[in-house]
């Protein structure tokens, strides 16, 4: 069940990014269990989509951040709606130490679209929330030039059929699918519905985090940046 103190933290987090994200959020309003979704993630098959082969492999990473023993580095991924259905999609990312999730809408996966979102977070975050970010080779990514020396954020890429290497976020998209299934037309999602769907995976505890939930552990790491 959602408490006091995670709408606390949910109030928090929404002033925060709210002017950036327009997130209209009414955290009063989510008293719902959060005990449905489901716990592991399933295997994806792997995509047949647009790739390219520059950009930085992530054994170049800096160590710290496979282990998540620092704050500030995110995995990055596309969510998208029935092929031939909607060019809409998300643009989702995890923090690695947190497990905070966020999903914002996009019109397409281009690398146009992506870079947009890319940008609109990497703004509306407090300096030092966002170091570095791990993706796939997906042609949404073919913007990470453009990144790195607009933002000065590097992306780093997984190895092919590698998911593992982006685990939270393989696995954070599949708790946001419960919510929207693969028919789902991605573009006539409503923002205030996302923004409730967010706020259940975020205010869940994890054994991972010492039963914490990522949305208080994330605000505790942005309290303490340097």
């Amino acid at each position: 069940m959602v408490t006091g103190a995670n709408r606390q933290y949910g109030n928090t987090w929404s002033r925060q990014l709210q002017n950036h994200l327009q997130l209209d959020l009414c955290w009063e309003m989510y008293d719902s269990d959060i005990r449905h979704l489901r716990h592991k993630g399933k295997r994806r098959k792997a995509e047949k989509r647009g790739k390219f082969s520059m950009g930085t492999p992530i054994s170049e990473r800096p160590k710290e951040v496979k282990h998540r023993q620092t704050f500030g580095h995110w995995e990055l991924d596309t969510m998208v709606s029935s092929r031939g259905k909607s060019k809409g999609c998300f643009a989702t990312f995890v923090e690695r130490k947190s497990r905070l999730y966020t999903a914002l809408m996009i019109l397409d996966r281009t690398a146009a679209s992506m870079e947009r979102a890319i940008s609109q977070l990497y703004h509306a975050l407090p300096q030092g929330a966002f170091k570095t970010g791990t993706t796939d080779r997906g042609k949404e990514f073919a913007c990470h030039g453009t990144i790195q020396s607009v933002l000065g954020l590097p992306l780093f890429f997984a190895d092919a059929y590698s998911s593992w290497q982006r685990g939270s976020n393989e696995n954070s998209n599949g708790l946001l699918r419960e919510f929207y299934p693969k028919k789902t037309d991605l573009a006539k999602v409503d923002q205030q519905e996302l923004t409730h769907n967010l706020f259940l995976i975020n205010s869940r505890p994890r054994k991972c985090l010492g039963w914490k939930s990522p949305i208080q552990v994330f605000l505790h790491e942005v309290a303490h940046l340097t």
